[in-house]
């Protein structure tokens, strides 16, 4: 029988990530030719990811980046079942390299794409079956635009990209700042004119019914849901927020703090929460 040697089960472990005693089993099992070893544990790969299809894969890693003109960038989330397995190195490391390959990519062209002579897809399979957890691309987001900057949340949960309107001094840390702040805050819009009619009506309808239960004249009423409208879009768009890094000034004025003519044109946001 044939017996493999260490140096053959190390080379199998670093070209798909699977450990060592399921290496050199697969190495016995293809009396030491590669390619068939490969193969034989990516087919163990789909056994485990069938066995596992209807598992609820909500931990994970959320990674963004940006291109090297920071003009287009991506989010992902790579997913898998336990906060024990998205802590794992090997796995946060995964994450960064697929979105590296995201860059540019449609989800559909990200998943077909060429990873280690294998697709993406196909390769999320074999890490199931390395791994023994559901693994798979949750979700995925892109950002064009004049200007992208970055910034991913300690561990990995929240990840957000900003776009200004220009390519000026300070725009990178601008742009880091305003994405932490997307982070932090989660807004649901831009700006005002970005907030669909649905959760304007949603709101309007919550402020008339509170209002009416507690007396307010329906003369006065509209008049009333102005204000609050407007406080509504303070707190949760963007421009309008207080900035987190000086709560005296909205993000539209920090941006124009550092270029008079700079704004934000356009964010991200994935989060795993």
């Amino acid at each position: 029988m044939y017996t493999p040697v260490a140096a053959d089960v190390a080379k199998l472990r670093n070209i798909t990530g699977a450990g060592m005693m399921d290496c050199k089993k697969a190495l016995v099992e293809a009396e030491g030719d590669f390619d068939k070893a490969i193969e034989i544990l990516r087919k163990k790969g789909q056994k485990v990811a069938a066995n596992r299809a209807d598992r609820e894969s909500t931990e994970g890693a959320v990674i963004a980046k940006v291109n090297a003109d920071n003009t287009a960038g991506v989010i992902i989330a790579l997913n898998c079942e336990t906060d024990f397995v998205a802590k794992n190195d090997d796995f946060v490391k995964l994450a960064h390299v697929l979105a590296e390959l995201a860059l540019g990519k449609t989800k559909e062209e990200f998943l077909a794409s060429d990873f280690q002579g294998t697709t993406v897809a196909e390769k999320l399979i074999e890490q199931t079956g390395v791994i023994g957890e559901k693994i798979e691309i949750g979700s995925f987001e892109t950002i064009e635009g004049p200007f992208l900057g970055a910034y991913i949340h300690a561990g990995n949960k929240i990840a957000a990209i900003t776009s200004l309107s220009a390519d000026v001094d300070g725009a990178s840390e601008a742009a880091k700042a305003v994405s932490m702040q997307v982070a932090a805050m989660n807004p649901i819009a831009l700006d005002e004119t970005m907030v669909s009619q649905e959760v304007i009506d949603r709101e309007l309808d919550i402020e008339r019914e509170i209002l009416t239960k507690e007396g307010k004249p329906a003369n006065i009423i509209d008049n009333i849901l102005k204000g609050k409208m407007q406080k509504f879009y303070k707190d949760n768009t963007l421009v309008h927020q207080a900035f987190i890094k000086d709560s005296g000034v909205s993000v539209a004025d920090y941006v124009k703090s550092v270029n008079g003519d700079l704004k934000v044109v356009g964010f991200v946001r994935v989060s795993l929460a």
